[in-house]
């Protein structure tokens, strides 16, 4: 019998969230003999059909938290986005309005091949992956979710940025009509985000276009959003209209917003309080009691590396 050590970053089974509210979803898939949440993909989606939804290879699949999910009630009904209001329960209500049908998305910045490009110029929906992460979320709540999507890297790679880029810049879709609450002055709109160059290539960071072997839904960022799992969730940019290669460190929203609250970097880290809240502790969706929270959101062996010398006090 082969017996596998868990890395840091996955949860044990005492850390499971109660699957109630899927229950039925999931005992179909037992029914079914489906082991896999990717290899359901043509069952629940029609067009995913065509996809091959393939785990990801290394320390990175979450193969041993796969039965540690949140549901996908809770997932699909407990958001942040709030470009739909700023209830965590509004994206699920109003973000039917969004026309995720046709969508392109525009590059520029410092990079060979600039443009417009529609998402399937971007992704290969036939080498699609399925990544299960723990993502938390700055108010001192998490989820464990199955993504589905391509590393942020193969996206890049294709736009081929340039020696002077050192920044990836990201902009979320500005239509009052379709989104509601920029109606709202709650932020400076658009929504945007930015990584540092080795940040976005790294193997951990994705750009997911589905979750339980389903399309995004709208309020989960339909069609296309970032996904960086060891950084707090306001880095996972929605509805991804433009990439920039950039040069300077970019102001991003919320350090636009509250740059005493909100940095560039947003790493998970338990030791540095938030002004309003202490970030030592967190509550998984579906849990009663708090647990500890994880530096880098347990994913530091695999990104501690890209702060080295970094002062992660300063650098929030």
């Amino acid at each position: 019998m082969l017996i596998r050590n868990k890395d840091s970053w996955e949860l044990s089974e005492n850390e499971v969230t109660s699957e109630s509210d899927y229950k039925s979803r999931r005992e179909f898939i037992k029914a079914a003999g489906i082991v896999s949440v990717g290899a359901t993909a043509g069952l629940l989606n029609p067009s995913l059909a065509m996809a091959t939804l393939k785990t990801a290879t290394g320390p990175y699949s979450g193969e041993d938290i796969r039965d540690e999910l949140n549901d996908y009630n809770a997932i699909t009904n407990y958001n942040n986005f709030y470009e739909f209001g700023i209830n965590k329960d509004d994206p699920a209500k109003y973000s039917h309005t969004l026309v995720a049908k046709p969508w392109s998305v525009t590059v520029d910045g410092h990079c060979e091949n600039p443009g417009t490009y529609g998402i399937e110029d971007l992704i290969d929906f036939n080498k699609l992956e399925e990544r299960i992460y723990r993502m938390r979320c700055v108010e001192a709540w998490s989820m464990v979710i199955p993504w589905n999507g391509v590393p942020l890297s193969e996206v890049i790679n294709k736009l081929k940025p340039t020696n002077r880029a050192k920044y990836v810049y990201f902009e979320t879709l500005v239509d009052e009509k379709q989104m509601p609450g920029q109606r709202r002055n709650v932020i400076k709109w658009p929504y945007r985000e930015g990584l540092r160059m080795d940040e976005a290539m790294h193997p951990l960071a994705m750009i997911a276009v589905g979750i339980y072997g389903e399309e995004l839904l709208n309020q989960n960022g339909a069609p296309l959003r970032l996904v960086v799992p060891w950084k707090y969730g306001f880095k996972g940019v929605k509805s991804i209209v433009k990439i920039s290669f950039v040069e300077d460190e970019p102001n991003t929203s919320w350090m636009r917003l509250a740059p005493h609250e909100y940095g560039f970097y947003a790493n998970v880290n338990p030791e540095v309080s938030h002004p309003r809240w202490s970030q030592a502790k967190e509550r998984r969706i579906g849990d009663f009691s708090r647990r500890r929270t994880l530096m880098f959101n347990g994913y530091g062996e695999q990104v501690a590396h890209l702060y080295s010398g970094m002062d992660l006090r300063k650098n929030f």
